[in-house]
């Protein structure tokens, strides 16, 4: 009975239209000040803050001070995967403008779900990797093989260090528009940190959609030449 009363508590917090506004833009992996997720929500900012005290005290979000500034981040790896899972089940959205056409074709094609790469672009670096043999997928996490372990050193993924990490190291997510896995955890995390450092995805302003560069274009052909190529 407790337990049944904790899941009705969280899903009563996330189901109000405004908390999921708020959490959706939170699954970007960044820490936003409650203003921000004001705006983003179309809520007043007193509103804001009060929808993202009730979800710190139920532990789905984080706040962080920084001066007199608060700042909030979804809390842990594990919600974020929820989060995106019951995007796996809800209704398409409605889409009644051009831009929000666009900004939805753009999160469709490549986004961060939390820490990790989601959309076509997430799915196709995971199949890459896998068609590469660098990793191998078991029933619901992938494993680093003897052929990817050099390979990812050689490519600047630390795979020590994202052992270390107090989370599960490379589980599959069940990504909501392609309704196909990507890689998450912390091995997905080390991916996309090193794509961001090589210039080869950008992450574009006021949203969790990224885009892949010139840079990344040629880079990735070079590195599966049989999942990414060039156009002509």
């Amino acid at each position: 009975m407790q337990a049944q009363t904790a899941v009705a508590k969280v899903a009563s917090l996330v189901s109000e239209p405004s908390r999921a506004s708020m959490l959706t833009a939170l699954m970007d992996g960044r820490h936003h000040p409650a203003g921000d997720l004001a705006y983003m929500a179309g809520v007043k900012p007193q509103t804001a803050s009060f929808h993202l005290q009730k979800m710190a005290e139920a532990g789905v979000v984080s706040m962080h001070k920084q001066g007199r500034h608060r700042y909030y981040s979804i809390a842990s790896p594990e919600i974020a995967q929820v989060l995106e899972l019951l995007l796996t089940i809800s209704p398409p959205m409605e889409i009644k403008s051009f831009r929000q056409s666009v900004q939805d074709q753009a999160m469709r094609s490549a986004r961060t779900c939390y820490d990790h790469l989601a959309g076509a672009f997430g799915v196709q670096l995971t199949a890459a990797l896998l068609q590469q043999g660098w990793i191998a997928e078991n029933d619901s996490t992938y494993t680093v093989t003897e052929q990817g372990t050099g390979a990812l050193e050689d490519f600047g993924i630390d795979l020590s260090q994202a052992r270390r990490k107090r989370r599960a190291f490379a589980p599959r997510c069940l990504d909501w528009s392609e309704r196909r896995y990507h890689l998450a955890g912390a091995l997905g995390a080390a991916v996309l940190d090193n794509l961001l450092e090589r210039g080869w995805v950008t992450r574009q302003p006021q949203t969790r959609a990224v885009k892949v560069t010139p840079a990344g274009v040629t880079g990735l052909a070079a590195v599966f030449p049989m999942s990414f190529q060039e156009k002509e």
